[in-house]
């Protein structure tokens, strides 16, 4: 019989062994930098399998699978994800989910967010990219979010709006692992 350990291995295996070239805004492929590419890893202290572990200063959210192990991802983050800190539980996950600006950011730069009052369809073209995992605590959307991207030269950067940001294949790869209830702790 497979075991849940040996699928989560062999999906890591699998995102470590293929390159992650994509296309910025540029006619140049882009290249994730290898630090950034999904690999699994040893963390220091135990952490219940299941468990979500940001990193935001460093760009890295782990994912452990099993005691003292994890699959470390490279991030981008937002001004939003420099500022949340603490425990929070996924109450909800969508494909493709659609975006809206808050009003923070629609007050700050009308010129380039209020086009976007309205909101956005999901899609390609959607700031959340391919996956959003909605974070909550007591109940309560804290408006804090790990999604994918469609700019995927924000790996590894801290960048103006957002919160955690993935590749759309590496919050695919999360979203397909991790159900609603999954515990996230941001450091």
């Amino acid at each position: 019989m497979i075991s849940r350990r040996f699928l989560i291995g062999g999906a890591a295996l699998a995102a470590l062994s293929s390159p992650n070239i994509l296309r910025a805004h540029t006619a140049e492929p882009f290249v994730l930098a290898d630090e950034f590419q999904p690999r699994e890893v040893r963390v220091r202290e135990q952490h219940a399998p299941g468990q979500i572990l940001v990193f935001p200063r460093s760009f890295f959210l782990y994912h452990v699978f099993d005691t003292e192990r994890a699959i470390r991802y490279g991030v981008g983050v937002g001004k939003a994800g420099l500022a949340f800190r603490g425990a929070a539980i996924i109450e909800r996950k969508a494909e493709w989910p659609s975006w809206r600006p808050t009003n923070d950011m629609i007050r700050r730069n009308p010129d380039r967010y209020a086009q976007f009052a309205d909101g956005v369809p999901g899609g390609p073209n959607n700031p959340l990219g391919a996956r959003a995992l909605y974070l909550y605590r007591e109940g309560r959307d804290t408006y804090y979010r790990i999604h994918g991207t469609t700019e995927p030269w924000s790996i590894g950067q801290s960048v103006s709006n957002g919160c955690i940001r993935m590749l759309n294949e590496h919050v695919i790869q999360l979203y397909e692992q991790v159900p609603v209830g999954t515990p996230v702790t941001v450091m």
